[in-house]
């Protein structure tokens, strides 16, 4: 099974914080899908891809925008890869079957901690992966919003 990083929010919100993971991630060369939770969340994600900052460009798109095999950054709310994604990103509570994983090298699933409804499911997915034998790893925000990494 794919390698599986739980993101724990405590300080930042989802959009302060997954611009800067996408950007670390897309550094490595590889290709992502992010998948979230609703049909409107792909748009507000995909406006906030392109202005979350003027010195930084991550380069995505939607079914909307075409080309979705060739979009390095492929963001939906379903389950499909239509751009042969390594990397599948997880927000706002989408989850993808334990069998569709192996699609990808790595997942990160980003979960807000604040939400008592997040930290259920989140924890509730953290089982199931579990398990399924997913070599699972868990970092959370420290006190200024740096990620630590628990054991």
């Amino acid at each position: 099974m794919s390698r599986i990083d739980f993101y724990h929010l405590q300080k930042q919100s989802l959009d302060e914080v997954l611009p800067k993971l996408l950007l670390k991630a897309y550094a490595t060369g590889k290709r992502i899908k992010l998948m979230v939770g609703t049909p409107e969340r792909v748009d507000f994600i995909n406006s906030l891809l392109w202005t979350f900052d003027d010195e930084s460009f991550l380069p995505h798109g939607t079914k909307k925008d075409g080309f979705s095999s060739a979009q390095p950054i492929y963001v939906s709310a379903e389950d499909d890869n239509p751009n042969n994604a390594e990397f599948l990103f997880l927000t706002d509570g989408a989850v993808v079957d334990v069998e569709n994983l192996n699609r990808f090298e790595r997942v990160f699933n980003i979960f807000d901690g604040n939400s008592e409804d997040s930290l259920v499911a989140a924890r509730e997915y953290w089982k199931q992966l579990k398990n399924n034998g997913g070599e699972l790893h868990y970092w959370q925000q420290n006190a200024s919003g740096k990620w630590e990494q628990k054991v």
